[in-house]
């Protein structure tokens, strides 16, 4: 069986008001029957159907209808679009029960106790919180801070471990590519004061 166009008669419609190809052209692009499209034409058939343009639609080219213009034995062919699906999916927003929310401030001070190479932002990205709180926690002036227990973030289900793991690895690499470029800095210094 051939493809056959989104909305077929409406389609045959608008081919048959705005091209100059045969009945049997469009009949067959649109799995019609000929005596159908001769019938569109005279305004028998299709009465109130609204034309649809195959070339908005990304059905036909503009080319494709020229080329069998031109060639009545020429069919038409639909424009298969190539619709590219990304495999990356977009990072859903965890949704974490009432009872766990009240966990992530313990979290938070696990983590600043025990991955002191991570950053606020990324201690807020992976325990779902906000940096205000990462940095009040930090400074030990949350509203209840004293009563805080540190408590593994992985432990009581916040994150996963390989979360914590690719955080702490990527804090660490920024870490040693500052210290890289520190050393680059202070030998060009050093090689600047030698000049003078």
């Amino acid at each position: 069986m051939n493809e056959v166009p989104l909305m077929p008669k409406a389609t045959a419609v608008w081919l048959v008001e705005n091209t100059s190809l045969s009945f049997k052209q469009i009949a067959n692009f649109c799995n019609l029957h000929e005596v159908e499209v001769q019938g569109i034409a005279d305004g028998d058939v299709a009465k109130g159907i609204k034309a649809y343009n195959p070339i908005l639609a990304g059905q036909l080219t503009r080319e494709e209808i020229q080329l069998s213009s031109d060639d009545v034995n020429r069919p038409l062919e639909l424009n298969k679009k190539v619709i590219e699906i990304s495999k990356k999916e977009k990072k859903k927003i965890k949704y974490i029960p009432l009872s766990k929310r009240q966990d992530r401030p313990d979290a938070v001070l696990w983590l600043i106790k025990n991955c002191n190479e991570l950053k606020d932002s990324q201690i807020s990205k992976l325990i779902g919180t906000t940096k205000n709180t990462v940095l009040s926690i930090r400074k030990k002036n949350y509203w209840n801070y004293n009563s805080l227990s540190a408590k593994d973030p992985v432990a009581i289900n916040l994150c996963t471990q390989l979360d914590l793991q690719n955080a702490i690895e990527k804090a660490k690499r920024k870490i040693e590519k500052e210290k890289k470029n520190k050393e680059k800095d202070i030998k060009k210094n050093e090689k600047g004061q030698e000049k003078d």
